[in-house]
């Protein structure tokens, strides 16, 4: 297929480019390289002659139409998304001008495009979006395809009205839309502002590693190659109209997750003197809002298209911590980035 990739130099976006690319797929990466894009991301595929690049912004509807004319894709993957909830608190404003108007844009240029090629069945609109549009689960339960959406963040919020913009433009044109709401993912290429590579940069650089509150807040991990390989999936086989929720089945509280990233390299890179790096842990105050538990039930991603998460929680920490140890020339530029080496979110 021809895939037309939005946000593609982001973290989830740029492992999709890399699969895809991997699998034969022709793939057309638009992004406008915000602080969290990063042309290093999509380096491997750079000189493929399945990949294309497009510098564009999702809110600048000429040059999308301009894109979608040149390319005609068979599918768009749409993930372009301002996604760190603690900005959403500082800034709404990008959030709403992104993941609102941008998806609107997105939306109406592919449907212009879907049209004037005759409407084919097999095109896809897939809209790539988050658990958090679900809001905040009790110890028990988990997030179904049919869970009422409850926003809790300026960021969550805007996720959830790019969802409802995506169904409407199924329901109400018949634009071919598949709709895919996944856990929190991590691995390489993970920009340090989130919790897991903050916490190895930290720790590696003998720094205290900041945790919100007790660090009891739950989360369903899920291994962004993992994720990748899911949402080809989705956009692949995917029914028009349908969601798919895409979880790994791997809850955990932040503060284990964070032993278990200390415990990692205290084997991988000991501290001098022989000191664990769980001595470096901090607990501050906690975020605005912050949603107590996610938990995504899978099953029918399972059932319907035969996916399977391939890493555990347990495996893909190891391969992540490695990464970075391994892969200083990406991450020592970002280090002075604001929400990396200070903290954001708290203007609430």
């Amino acid at each position: 297929m021809r895939l037309l990739v939005t946000g593609g130099c982001g973290f989830i976006g740029s492992a999709v480019v890399r699969l895809a690319v991997a699998r034969g797929h022709e793939v057309i990466n638009l992004d406008a390289l915000t602080y969290a894009g990063r042309l290093e991301n999509v380096a491997d595929v750079a000189q493929s002659p399945l990949y294309r690049f497009e510098h564009a912004d999702i809110r600048d509807r000429a040059a999308l139409d301009r894109i979608f004319a040149e390319h005609a894709p068979d599918a768009v993957m749409h993930l372009a998304a301002e996604s760190h909830v603690d900005r959403s608190i500082d800034g709404p404003a990008d959030f709403v001008e992104t993941n609102v108007t941008g998806t609107f844009n997105m939306l109406e240029a592919a449907r212009a495009h879907w049209q004037r090629a005759g409407r084919p069945d097999g095109f896809r609109f897939h809209h790539i979006s988050t658990d958090e549009v679900y809001g905040s689960l009790g110890p028990e339960g988990l997030f179904t395809e049919s869970t009422p959406y409850d926003p809790r963040s300026p960021y969550s919020a805007s996720k959830a009205a790019a969802d409802h913009l995506a169904r409407a433009w199924f329901h109400t044109y018949g634009l071919p839309v598949v709709l895919t709401n996944c856990s929190n993912n991590y691995g390489p290429c993970h920009f340090p502002e989130k919790l897991i590579p903050k916490v190895i940069l930290n720790a590696i650089h003998g720094r205290e590693i900041p945790v919100y509150g007790q660090g009891l807040n739950v989360r369903d991990w899920l291994y962004v190659e993992d994720h990748a390989d899911a949402l080809l999936l989705a956009v692949t086989q995917g029914e028009a109209g349908r969601s798919y929720n895409v979880g790994g089945h791997n809850e955990r509280r932040n503060i284990d997750l964070v032993h278990a990233i200390c415990d990692i390299l205290d084997r991988m890179r000991p501290r001098a003197g022989g000191q664990s790096h769980r001595d470096l842990i901090t607990f501050v105050a906690d975020r605005p809002g912050h949603d107590a538990r996610y938990a995504i039930d899978p099953a029918r991603i399972m059932d319907e298209l035969g996916w399977r998460p391939s890493v555990t929680v347990e495996e893909g920490l190891e391969l992540t911590v490695a990464w970075y140890l391994d892969n200083p020339d990406w991450w020592q530029p970002l280090l002075d980035v604001e929400g990396v080496g200070t903290r954001v979110g708290t203007r609430a």
